[in-house]
């Protein structure tokens, strides 16, 4: 007896299935975000440098009057006659590495809450809300912080004049060894409580600036897309870029004019004077001497050279992630 055969049907159509998206390679994200923000950060760090030696200067200007600078623009010609250009970049190597650190690790660090927020408490949305963005900010500038303090100590100390410290001239590495000599350890952390307030709300503004500007920006040229993920064109990014910048500063230059003149301060005086500074102590000393003004001292320089720094990196940074995936 012959065993019965079984016709298998064939479908003349091809049989057409939709696979399911495949997770992002969160290492390779991570790659792209370190070396990506890395480059960003270098760019601006390169035009806003010979601002941000001025706002130094300015900010660390002792206590007694008269102050030794008119103003930021007394403050770049009495360097340049001294100096030269080459003064006002002094210094760059360390700012460049910081700023390599300091940029990547914002954006890798906003793109990692971003998604645990997803993951977590906003499960299925792909645009997060405004209130979640700047959470997201404001955390990845804290945990930045910890990082940027011991760079942003070294560019403050090679930028103050060599004359007003009575010391040679040295570069980033000779000021690491004499830091450690000088406080150990934790003196690479003095600040740490400036930068802390600067970084956490001043990232905070700077995403939620960018991000606020981006959505208005598309729902005025192309109304009711302000939810996109899309990039923006180029001269929109830099616009986002720009404000976004203006804001991170404006909003808590004191924290930074604090952390400014902790980091500057001849240590060996404050030991032989046997005075102990605190972020609140040299905070109330500006406010009585010189009052809002002292601690708002290079604010308007500060903002001038944030708002191309800014967006330079956003472009760039954009750019990047538009061209690489």
């Amino acid at each position: 007896m012959a065993a019965a055969e079984h016709a298998i049907p064939i479908c003349d159509e091809a049989v057409t299935m939709e696979l399911p998206s495949l997770p992002p390679n969160q290492g390779l994200e991570a790659m792209k975000d370190i070396a990506f923000g890395s480059v960003a950060g270098m760019a601006g760090k390169l035009i806003e440098y010979p601002f941000d030696t001025v706002k130094v200067r300015l900010q660390s200007q002792p206590d007694h009057l008269p102050l030794r600078y008119a103003g930021p623009v007394d403050c770049f010609r009495q360097s340049f006659q001294v100096e030269g250009l080459r003064g006002l970049y002094r210094g760059i190597s360390a700012p460049m590495f910081g700023a390599a650190v300091e940029t990547s690790c914002l954006f890798f660090s906003y793109r990692v809450i971003q998604d645990a927020l997803r993951a977590t408490v906003f499960p299925g949305v792909d645009k997060l809300p405004f209130m979640a963005l700047i959470a997201s900010g404001a955390l990845s500038g804290s945990v930045t912080s910890l990082a940027l303090t011991p760079i942003e100590l070294i560019k403050c100390k090679i930028q103050v004049p060599v004359e007003s410290t009575g010391l040679k001239p040295i570069g980033p590495l000779g000021m690491v060894v004499r830091v450690f000599r000088e406080e150990g350890l934790r003196g690479f952390w003095r600040g740490q409580m400036g930068t802390l307030i600067r970084e956490t709300g001043g990232s905070a503004a700077w995403f939620g600036g960018y991000e606020a500007a981006t959505s208005l920006l598309r729902s005025y040229s192309q109304p009711g897309s302000s939810e996109s993920t899309e990039s923006l064109p180029v001269h929109q990014q830099m616009l986002a870029g720009a404000s976004a910048g203006i804001s991170y500063n404006f909003l808590f230059y004191p924290a930074d004019t604090i952390k400014s003149r902790m980091q500057t301060a001849d240590v060996s005086l404050l030991a032989a004077s046997g005075e102990r500074q605190t972020f609140a102590s040299v905070g109330r000393a500006i406010w009585r001497q010189q009052g809002l003004k002292g601690l708002y001292r290079g604010c308007g320089i500060t903002c001038a050279r944030s708002a191309p720094s800014s967006a330079f990196i956003f472009s760039v940074y954009e750019g990047l992630r538009s061209y690489f995936g």
